[in-house]
């Protein structure tokens, strides 16, 4: 596996999209993983100066929706996520929160992968779990 070519690939394909708009880069990736990270400026910030939840879920849906495509046929088959749960255990105002997914199941038609979000100190700021479906493209 060729980690900087999947990588490149990745944050090539978030050129204008809400990826691009968030900062969000892709980092890291394994054979069950990927990681990436979101700065914490005030472009992800509540009206209080602290993380917003939907731009953490954001992350944690990019990361978990991308994971997905390591184990489909991009040819032919195509990635929706359908269910995001999240739950915030940690606001964050300033620095970087890195998006981990990590494979639970990997079945024909579906995928179920843990987000687990973290800061520069490795505290846990958000836990998720997202289920993708697997569809033919048409």
């Amino acid at each position: 596996m060729d980690k900087s070519k999947i990588l490149s690939v990745f944050n090539t394909t978030s050129k204008n999209t809400l990826m691009e708009t968030l900062d969000i880069e892709y980092i890291d990736v394994g054979e069950d993983y990927l990681t990436a990270k979101m700065p914490v400026t005030f472009k992800v910030h509540q009206p209080y100066g602290q993380l917003h939840g939907g731009a953490t879920a954001a992350l944690a849906e990019s990361v978990g929706s991308a994971a997905s495509n390591f184990f489909i046929d991009r040819e032919k088959q195509i990635v929706n996520g359908i269910e995001l749960t999240i739950n915030h255990l940690k606001s964050k105002r300033e620095g970087v929160v890195y998006a981990t997914a990590t494979n639970i199941h990997k079945g024909r038609s579906t995928h179920l992968w843990e987000v687990r979000i973290v800061d520069e100190q490795d505290q846990l700021i958000s836990v998720c779990k997202m289920t993708n479906i697997i569809l033919d493209k048409k």
